[in-house]
């Protein structure tokens, strides 16, 4: 399947501590953010966002409440330098959707499964592009000095 639909601008990184996300533990402080937000504005986003749609299992419908709804605004891409990688939060749909009456067209919880993996493989094309084309700094991490040499 493939979605035909142009990409919408870059999300805005907020500086939100990652731990505060229930799917992150990330170690550092320096998250990079200024840095990985000029890449996405100088390319990374529109070329992640076309190797994403080409593949994904979104129609367009779906992409629509996901727009209408302004959940790719609330992506957060940040720098793990522990991990040397880049780390992201997916935006998505509330499990209480039905209560919260979200969206008018927003009707199955396969909708909604589809709206929330589509995110999720969206932000690990994302990281995966910034990290493959984008990135040349190495992460600042030194192992502590009392951590056990298993090469002897």
């Amino acid at each position: 399947m493939s979605l035909d639909v142009e990409p919408p601008d870059p999300p805005e990184l907020a500086a939100v501590d990652p731990n505060e996300y229930e799917d992150a533990e990330v170690s550092g402080g320096e998250y990079r953010r200024d840095e990985l937000e000029a890449f996405l504005r100088e390319g990374a986003w529109d070329a992640a966002f076309d190797e994403w749609a080409v593949g994904s299992d979104m129609d367009e419908s779906d992409w629509r409440i996901a727009l209408d709804l302004e959940l790719v605004s609330r992506f957060d891409f940040f720098w793990d330098d522990f991990a040397d990688r880049v780390g992201y939060h997916a935006p998505g749909i509330p499990e209480d959707w039905k209560e919260r009456d979200l969206h008018p067209d927003l009707d199955s919880w396969g909708t909604v499964s589809a709206i929330n993996a589509g995110l999720t493989e969206l932000g690990q094309i994302v990281c995966e592009t910034l990290k493959a084309d984008y990135i040349d700094w190495e992460a600042e991490f030194d192992a502590p000095d009392d951590l056990p040499d298993f090469g002897e």
